[in-house]
């Protein structure tokens, strides 16, 4: 839990948007080199569009929540993060969630879901992994050569600022290391009970098809695939609209007969 990470939940960074009384609350889960801003406006739109209210929160390490107050992470570094957003849904007062996440964001959110199952209604996952590929490796490389020998480490600092190395080595060497390559949450899934919509780019860069196709096979709840086609990791900048609707519609539903 939270408590042994050095840091008080009212130092998160956090954006909420309350405009929807007694109407459930679309919480968004970055990835694991983003943050409140690099969403832009795709959480309001979605928000706008469902009449839900909004929460958009830095983890800790990233954006302008306080910095990492560890040197190195465990493997189970997402379940702690989705024990700590079990904390602050309690914090907030949410019992009626929705989260979104992206890539390690989708994979705190299937692990919330499963430990957590009373506060939240459904989750919705974008890339999010289950398991470690050889493409993910491959991935990751060709991200940490663009960090090293491109402005991608200037770009990140815009948002990050001088918690930005320390932000994306503990992703890449945490995910490149032998110790992580046995990295495998499948066991939480038979406990995701609520409905769930599982995207991701056909081309994604990080991750094959198996992670959408296991997750919809082995979870207990309704759970419905969005294969994008010719789209890699970020579907929701890539292909917004599309996203935007197909996630609009099942929000909708999901609210409808809750």
């Amino acid at each position: 839990m939270c408590t042994d990470l050095n840091f008080s939940l009212d130092e998160i960074a956090v954006k909420k948007v309350l405009n929807y009384p007694n109407r459930p609350t679309l919480v968004f889960l970055h990835d694991s080199l983003g943050c409140i801003e690099l969403w832009r406006d795709f959480p309001e739109k979605v928000a706008e569009r469902t009449e839900c209210n909004l929460i958009i929160y830095d983890r800790q390490g990233y954006g302008q929540s306080p910095p990492f107050s560890y040197s190195k992470r465990d493997n189970n570094y997402m379940e702690l993060e989705a024990d700590i957003l079990h904390e602050l849904l309690d914090f907030w007062d949410i019992d009626d969630a929705i989260l979104f996440g992206h890539s390690d964001g989708g994979s705190i959110a299937l692990m919330a879901a499963a430990k957590y199952p009373e506060s939240i209604l459904g989750i919705i996952t974008e890339g999010a992994h289950i398991f470690v590929e050889d493409i993910t490796i491959s991935g990751i490389k060709e991200v940490i050569k663009r960090y090293e020998k491109t402005d991608l480490k200037k770009k990140l600092a815009k948002y990050h600022g001088d918690k930005t190395d320390d932000m994306f080595w503990a992703w890449a060497d945490t995910w490149t290391s032998d110790r992580f390559k046995k990295w495998n949450i499948e066991d939480f899934l038979p406990s995701v009970t609520c409905p769930s919509m599982i995207i991701q780019g056909n081309e994604d860069q990080f991750g094959s098809l198996e992670q959408v196709h296991t997750i919809v096979n082995q979870t207990s709840g309704r759970s419905e695939e969005l294969v994008i086609p010719e789209t890699k990791h970020t579907p929701h900048k890539k292909r917004p609209e599309l996203v935007l609707s197909e996630s609009a519609k099942f929000i909708q539903e999901l609210v409808e007969y809750s």
